[in-house]
């Protein structure tokens, strides 16, 4: 038994001498982690040294005394009392139609054209008019002539019933033949004044059926730009609405001369306008431009719903560039202040 106790502890390892010498050897190794690292942090932080600084962000600098058209803003702290927003408007405008129901014939206008007052710009299909007026010019020579027919037997039965008259005188005729004379006589007159009334409504019949003729023209009812175009040749149109294909009108026409500005202000900031009032107007079209005006009204009644008091505003001077129903805000100014 010892023999083969001795040979079993001869072949077993010694685990304390390997577990030694790992530990000798796991301490190297952490060593060598630790000198890599202190490494890798130095020549990082070598080349950082070098590395020029980053600039500080650039932030865009503006002049807040100088307006975007280069005005001088520092005077104007305090300038200004309210701001609010609306829309360009216009107080003449129209949409054109006719004055009775009838077919486009020819249309003399396209959108953006400037027309002038009177100037026409549509016509009717007129040949039904023109017939009838054709006539009444018919009926009225035939009475012209029956009149003309008529004046000598007027004539003719005064001359005898004053012959009539002056034989009776010498009993040279009876009472019945110088009645009888007085009778035509009469007749006839009567018979030219009911001619001549009936000329009177010929006449009119006529003038009638050429104001008829004059509708079937339409014209522009004040100077203006044409902004739609409404209708084409060969459709009907009509005043008022008649259901189906009709149209109700020929074209809108704008006069750009009374362009203004309509402004919702709230109630509690309308005791800071006043008419006559100093206005500075933006276009949203335009954020640079300022253009000046002034306050032509306060219309004396608010809305209840939206609890604002609407504000007319006009232009000092108008431009091309300011178009009906465009966004537009309004700066109204302290007058005192501003000058």
């Amino acid at each position: 038994m010892d023999s083969k106790s001795a040979s079993l502890d001869a072949l077993r390892i010694d685990r304390s001498q390997g577990a030694a010498s790992r530990g000798r050897g796991g301490w190297w190794w952490l060593l060598l982690l630790l000198l890599a690292v202190a490494g890798a942090g130095g020549w990082w932080w070598l080349r950082m040294r070098d590395k020029p600084a980053p600039k500080p962000a650039q932030v865009e600098q503006r002049d807040t005394t100088r307006g975007g058209n280069g005005r001088d803003l520092s005077n104007e702290i305090g300038r200004v009392l309210l701001n609010a927003s609306g829309y360009v408007t216009t107080r003449l405008q129209a949409t054109v139609s006719s004055k009775v129901t009838g077919k486009v014939a020819e249309i003399l206008i396209e959108e953006g054209k400037q027309v002038e007052k009177g100037q026409v710009i549509a016509k009717l299909d007129a040949s039904n008019v023109e017939a009838g007026l054709h006539l009444a010019e018919a009926q009225l020579e035939s009475v012209r002539r029956v009149l003309a027919e008529t004046e000598p037997m007027v004539n003719y039965t005064t001359r005898e019933m004053q012959r009539f008259t002056l034989l009776e005188g010498s009993k040279s005729v009876s009472k019945s033949d110088l009645a009888k004379a007085e009778a035509d006589a009469k007749t006839q007159l009567a018979k030219l004044e009911r001619l001549a009334a009936d000329i009177k409504v010929a006449e009119r019949q006529v003038d009638s059926w050429k104001q008829q003729l004059d509708d079937m023209t339409i014209r522009a009812p004040f100077s203006g730009v044409v902004t739609t175009k409404d209708s084409q040749p060969g459709e009907m149109i009509s005043p008022m609405s008649a259901g189906g294909f009709t149209r109700t009108g020929i074209c809108t026409l704008v006069d750009m001369a009374s362009l203004e500005i309509e402004v919702d202000v709230g109630e509690s900031f309308i005791n800071r306008v006043r008419a006559g009032q100093t206005t500075e107007a933006t276009l949203d079209a335009y954020p640079e431009w300022k253009i000046p005006g002034k306050v032509i009204a306060i219309i004396p009644t608010a809305d209840r719903q939206k609890a604002t008091v609407k504000v007319r505003v006009g232009f000092d001077h108008l431009d091309p560039r300011i178009l009906p129903q465009m966004g537009v805000k309004v700066a109204f100014l302290n007058d005192q202040d501003s000058r």
